[in-house]
């Protein structure tokens, strides 16, 4: 089948060593929030997680000293590079949600952080089936990233809103040309098509909590 380019359309940056050294500062990984956040869900000694879309693997290098086995996939290079400086412990996989292939007992557990939303929709279904079929059964998918809570009439004053919250400089966060860029060229949904999205997969939706309209994380059971 023809695949979306994952790599290609990770946003150029994403691919640059130089971006790459200082995307944690900008990222804001709350790290002990994030590792207690997946305790609540499963994480434990006898679970496999894979983290999709892992970035420089500050999450997955954290969970691989409290998991059996940990496997961190990301489609660039240079995000990978700093991710297996940073940990011998995990697997690193140079692949994307369309493109991984598990290898060995399920996973209990798959962890994805502002990563699925360079996946435009029918992209998106596709990706999460794959997750669906991935997972054990009655596996958890925990799914953060950027969706457009609100009504389509809304949207200017939204976004505007947010946008208008963006960071002064690069060092210091996403400022607002780059949340700019953001909605301009990347594939972000509105929540209320993202969910049918993931009922379709054959998920259970548990846990929902959208902050500012913007930044959601979903608690999905495998049915």
């Amino acid at each position: 089948m023809i695949r979306f380019d994952e790599a290609a359309h990770a946003g150029p940056e994403h691919l640059d060593p130089a971006y790459v050294e200082g995307y944690e500062a900008k990222a804001g990984l709350d790290l002990d929030d994030a590792l207690e956040f997946l305790h609540r869900h499963g994480l434990g000694p006898e679970t496999t997680l894979v983290d999709l879309g892992c970035g420089t693997g500050l999450l997955a290098a954290a969970a691989a000293g409290e998991a059996r086995r940990v496997v961190g996939v990301d489609p660039s290079p240079a995000m990978l590079e700093a991710a297996r400086r940073r940990s011998g412990e995990v697997e690193w996989v140079e692949a994307g949600f369309l493109t991984y292939e598990h290898e060995g007992e399920q996973p209990q557990l798959v962890h994805s952080r502002h990563a699925l939303h360079h996946l435009p929709d029918f992209w998106k279904g596709v990706a999460l089936a794959r997750i669906h079929e991935l997972l054990a059964p009655a596996g958890i998918l925990v799914l953060r990233d950027l969706v457009y809570a609100f009504a389509p009439r809304e949207a200017d004053g939204r976004i505007e809103e947010w946008l208008a919250g963006g960071a002064p400089t690069p060092e210091e966060g996403w400022t607002r040309d780059e949340l700019e860029e953001h909605v301009r060229d990347e594939h972000s949904t509105f929540s209320w098509l993202l969910e049918p999205l993931l009922e379709h997969a054959g998920f259970e939706i548990v846990e929902r909590d959208v902050r500012g309209g913007i930044y959601a994380t979903y608690v999905c059971a495998r049915r």
